[in-house]
């Protein structure tokens, strides 16, 4: 590397009449400004003594801003006329002592970057790579500024004021910058050392720096850090497109200036995942991004398909399972991108300047899902090894979250479909209430829930109203509230009392348990648990009959708009067994709204129970043109903002039968009343306007009374209800059922049931307090 060499010349009066370009760049002063003057103004010290002959030695000169600069100095006498001393030729150079020294030549040949400056920020010596850096030959920048050799920004003025400190105050500084520089065509990582340079005096004479090229680690730490970032941002939600949305978001801008997932079509369907084909490949893009408004790389919609050739890098890394990386200038690159923008809608083709490209396959537990590609437009590196090493270990984390996702979402299906198949899809026709329900399947993670409710029809015009929640989420539970809405129903047929509906349900929960474990163990009965609320409505006598295992109880608004929950005596959870249900019974007038629901729509962690009840009922009281309307005024005003549970509501109107469609005889337990009673029913029929039944009601009139005559006991009664069908019941004492039977030839009774039950579109019993009831329905005519 050149020095500065600096020349001057002196007369024999001391004045300076000659100056060299070094000169100017050693001490600041043009040439104009040192010629004429006396030599001994430019110096800090005065020249040795000895000046009748050449000498070298250490010379302290005044730079022109006033600091001293230390040279080494070489001195030539000149001859006049006749051999006299005319004057001195003076050579010049800085620190001439370092250079032809070992040290010297380390700090020439250092691979780090390194400077050393006067006080005053003024360049004194640069090592080869700091040249390099700084893109031009040491004698530029030699004795200039340092703010005049670089651009005016930031780092430039951070880099200034590190010097300045130094240089005051004496103390060491040491940082990290990324910034370029003059001669390099991207940004760099730099660990900075500035540190001052001491005189024999102990004063700051400069500050000299070194400068580390540490991108290489700086890189290596950005990559790790994009790691972990990449295991705390993606998989946030269990939503397949939202999950590839944060891919996207880690990648762009600072590792891709364009990126997109392409998923196989079967992810985001409910198929099992198919061989990857070995032919063009279908795509579906999902998401992309790029550090450019408006996306302009993208050549394909959010949502819409796209045909990707074998030979393209994205179908290359689906076939070979590992990151493959594409370069400009090769030659399936270049004939990827242009058969790309043939096939891209106008203005949507790859801008130019797409200089290297990496795809990489999303793969999780061996299935293929699809393929991440990643696109470097402005930033001026390609991809390299490190990269396809990163990627692939980010896209791996990727595919893992994108397929739990993807099977959350298929369980969430499954079990969605399952709650739904088993649940009322229309509520059967009854004249007892007028209905209306929601059920809200959960969004959390936790998945569907086993949340249920039904309307059963009962004998009698009565009704049962059902609503229950199985522990736990997921197609277990959802299995498992089907099995109790199935039993809810067997056991509403054999026409049970809630209580005791309840105490068979329990045993049934808890030998579910033990079958499913083999043991029965109380954990695994806790996990079968549920809780139930049966309540059963009689529009005859306008009772409602309430029994809960650990289910919340009921709201009742009564027609004046006095809304409250039913006080009853909550029973244990089904499961537990051991402890009794007790039954709440209530009457209410026509038009009452009793508001069956499941623990969800109460249940917020952000208020108490109490409080969400008392919205509960202040909602129902809300004014509402349909039943139906009410229940989504109920849900707006009550429900969480964001429930964590399932959430079932059902709503029932109580209806009342009026006098004029009962008729009730009590029939003494005498043989030849029977001819009298079907006689009574015959013209009460008439009454009704309903003749066409008389004949078959005769029938049955006569046998039921004659059963409960010959094999009942006191007392008696017959009822006739005109609902939706014609209802006759028998009542007695004896609380022993009949039973049908096919009659043999010779046989003298057996033939009445069986009469009964092919005369009537359906019969039963059921128990009473005194005794029990025969009851059996006919389809009434069509009005005219």
């Amino acid at each position: 590397m050149e020095q500065v060499v600096a020349v001057a010349v002196v007369d024999a009066r001391g004045i300076v009449t000659g100056w060299s370009e070094g000169a100017r760049l050693l001490t600041g002063y043009a040439a104009e400004e040192a010629v004429g003057r006396l030599a001994a103004e430019l110096l800090a010290d005065a020249l040795p003594a000895r000046t009748d002959g050449a000498w070298t030695g250490p010379v302290v000169v005044r730079h022109r801003d006033g600091d001293p600069v230390t040279v080494t100095v070489s001195a030539c006498p000149v001859l006049g006329p006749g051999g006299r001393p005319a004057g001195l030729t003076l050579t010049a150079v800085p620190s001439p002592e370092t250079e032809s020294s070992l040290a010297g030549l380390a700090f020439q040949q250092a691979s780090m970057s390194m400077s050393v400056f006067d006080p005053r920020q003024r360049y004194l010596r640069l090592n080869g790579e700091a040249c390099r850096v700084m893109g031009v030959p040491e004698e530029v920048l030699l004795g200039r500024h340092f703010p005049e050799t670089v651009e005016d920004a930031k780092h430039s003025r951070g880099f200034n004021y590190h010097l300045r400190q130094v240089a005051e105050t004496g103390r060491p500084v040491r940082y990290e910058s990324f910034t370029g520089a003059p001669s390099l065509n991207r940004e760099h990582a730099w660990s900075i050392e500035m540190w001052p340079v001491r005189g024999p005096d102990g004063d700051v004479h400069g500050v000299a720096l070194a400068a580390f090229d540490s991108s290489d680690q700086y890189w290596a730490r950005q990559r790790l850090a994009l790691v972990n970032e990449a295991a705390a941002s993606i998989g946030t939600t269990l939503d397949v497109v939202r999950t590839a949305e944060e891919l996207i978001e880690l990648l762009v801008p600072g590792y891709a200036d364009f990126a997109s997932v392409d998923l196989l079509e079967w992810v985001l369907g409910a198929d099992e995942p198919p061989r990857v084909p070995d032919g063009d490949i279908v795509l579906r893009r999902v998401a992309h991004g790029s550090g450019t408004e408006g996306t302009p790389e993208a050549a394909v919609h959010l949502g819409e398909t796209d045909v990707y050739p074998p030979f393209s890098p994205p179908a290359q890394a689906l076939r070979l399972g590992r990151a493959v990386l594409s370069q400009a200038g090769e030659p399936e690159f270049m004939r990827w991108v242009a058969e790309r923008n043939a096939r891209a809608p106008q203005g949507r083709r790859h801008r130019r300047g797409v200089h290297s490209v990496l795809a990489m396959p999303l793969r999780a537990r061996g299935t293929t899902l699809g393929v991440a590609v990643a696109i470097r437009i402005a930033h001026p590196d390609d991809y390299g090894d490190d990269d396809i090493v990163l990627a692939e270990e980010v896209a791996s984390r990727a595919a893992v979250c994108i397929d739990n996702a993807r099977r959350f979402a298929r369980e969430r299906t499954t079990a969605l479909a399952l709650q739904h198949s088993l649940l009322p899809r229309g509520l059967p026709g009854q004249a007892a209430v007028e209905v209306a329900h929601r059920y809200l399947p959960s969004g959390s993670t936790a998945g569907i829930g086993g949340d249920w409710f039904d309307v059963i029809p009962l004998s009698g015009s009565r009704v049962a109203l059902v609503v229950g929640d199985v522990v736990g989420h997921g197609i277990p539970s959802s299995a498992t509230m089907g099995r109790l809405c199935t039993a809810v129903r067997t056991l509403a047929d054999v026409d049970l009392p809630p209580d005791e509906l309840l105490t068979h349900l329990d045993d049934l929960v808890t030998h579910l348990a033990a079958y499913d474990d083999g043991k029965g163990s109380d954990d695994d009965v806790a996990e079968l648990g549920a809780t139930c609320l049966y309540a059963v409505y009689d529009p005859v006598t306008r009772r409602l009959t309430v029994a809960a295992a650990g289910h919340p109880a009921p709201a009742v608004v009564l027609p004046d708009g006095d809304a409250r929950i039913i006080t009853m005596t909550p029973g244990p959870p089904l499961g537990v067994g051991g402890l009794p249900f007790e039954a709440t019974e209530l009457e209410l007038p026509e038009g009452a709204v009793v508001a069956l629901y499941t623990d969800g729509l109460v249940e917020d962690r952000d208020r108490d129970l109490d409080r969400a009840t008392a919205e509960l009922c202040s909602a129902l009281t809300a004014p509402a043109a349909t039943l139906d309307a009410l229940c989504d005024t109920v849900l707006k005003a009550v429900l969480p903002e964001e429930p964590s549970d399932d959430v079932a509501l059902l709503l029932a109107r109580t209806r009342a039968l009026g006098a004029d469609q009962i008729a009730t005889w009590d029939v003494p337990p005498d043989p030849a009343e029977v001819a009298a009673t079907r006689q009574a029913a015959s013209e009460q029929l008439t009454a009704w306007g309903l003749e066409e039944t008389a004949f078959v009601t005769e029938l049955v009139v006569s046998e039921l009374v004659t059963n409960a005559i010959r094999y009942g006991a006191a007392p008696i009664q017959l009822r006739l209800i005109r609902d939706r069908t014609l209802i006759c019941e028998v009542s007695d004492g004896s609380s022993t059922s009949p039973h049908l039977r096919r009659a043999h030839a010779f046989d003298e009774g057996g033939r009445g049931l069986l009469l009964v039950a092919q005369l009537t579109q359906r019969w039963g019993s059921r128990q009473t307090t005194p005794g029990k009831t025969i009851w059996c329905e006919q389809t009434l005519p069509p009005p005219l």
